[in-house]
């Protein structure tokens, strides 16, 4: 049964007729959402930068759900060209109701975009900025059609450096992480902002898991070893999509911002949650969003709210 004090997968509506694209879904909250959303009867593409795991991916949810509905959209948020491609591709679907902009990558050493990003911002941020953009115009076709952007709590106490922002001068690979997460925040509600000033009929929701046990943490080390002692402390990756579904199947709001609602929205069943002053603030979000434009080369089109 539904759990009343919050959202979980067994409030996902029936999704008979929808289309969503799920970027990062072969494994982690990427897998899980797309697993629900197949089960509910919806379309899922699954936009993977490896063929292979996708492939898996869809064999998994096949095994639980074998009338499940989904494709491979080939998707490497590392490269503008590749972001480009899946966007024209999944332009032909007869409509899409919901980009959930999963993908993430999360403290890499050093390492560059095909266009010479600071990869985690470039992944993270960038890449999400610009497939956004580039579906804006065929989510428009689909009343109430939504954008989903996945933050974290480790958007708290974030800086973005606006004058390093390729990590030339220097590199702390969790303060570049955490700073694409404000990214991701900032992205969503200004997006949101500027859709609703626009008279879209798209709505831009973000979302965060919490502090979820996933593949996503591959890099963090020692880290890890200690995630992995107090993993039935965290929220399985199941649980910890629950927030990503909510966003993009639930009862959302637009301009509304999900996740756990435990202690310190660590874990627990999906609800409001609370972003940070400073992930709300127009200014900074305006910033960014000129930041991504003139990085990207590509215009989602839209002006800032007055």
């Amino acid at each position: 049964m539904p759990d009343r004090n919050g959202f979980t997968e067994a409030d996902v509506p029936d999704q008979s007729g929808k289309c969503f694209i799920v970027t990062g879904a072969n494994t982690g909250l990427g897998f899980e959402a797309s697993r629900v959303l197949a089960a509910r009867g919806g379309r899922v593409l699954l936009a993977c930068r490896d063929q292979a795991k996708a492939e898996a991916a869809m064999a998994r949810i096949r095994h639980a759900s074998p009338r499940a509905d989904l494709a491979v959209l080939p998707l490497d948020q590392a490269d503008l060209a590749s972001v480009r491609a899946a966007a024209d591709l999944a332009a032909r679907e007869p409509r899409i109701d919901a980009l959930i902009n999963n993908a993430g990558v999360m403290f890499p050493p050093l390492t560059r975009t095909k266009q010479g990003f600071e990869l985690q911002f470039g992944v993270n941020h960038l890449g999400c900025f610009a497939l956004t953009a580039l579906l804006l115009p065929k989510l428009a076709e689909t009343e109430g059609a939504r954008v989903v952007v996945t933050s974290s709590i480790a958007h708290r106490g974030a800086k973005i450096d606006w004058d390093d922002l390729n990590a030339e001068k220097g590199y702390d690979r969790y303060r570049r992480y955490a700073a694409s997460k404000l990214a991701n925040a900032l992205f969503a509600f200004e997006l949101d902002r500027r859709l609703q000033a626009s008279g879209s009929p798209v709505a831009a929701v973000g979302c965060h898991p919490g502090v979820a046990s996933t593949d996503l943490g591959r890099h963090m080390g020692a880290l890890r070893i200690l995630l992995s002692l107090v993993r039935l402390a965290l929220n399985s990756a199941a649980m910890g999509a629950w927030p990503t579904l909510q966003a993009a199947a639930g009862p959302a709001t637009a301009g509304g911002y999900y996740g756990p609602t435990g202690f310190r929205e660590f874990r627990g069943v999906s609800g409001e949650a609370s972003p940070t002053r400073q992930a709300r603030d127009p200014a900074l979000a305006r910033r960014l969003w000129d930041v991504s434009v003139a990085m990207t080369g590509i215009d989602p089109g839209l002006p800032a709210a007055a």
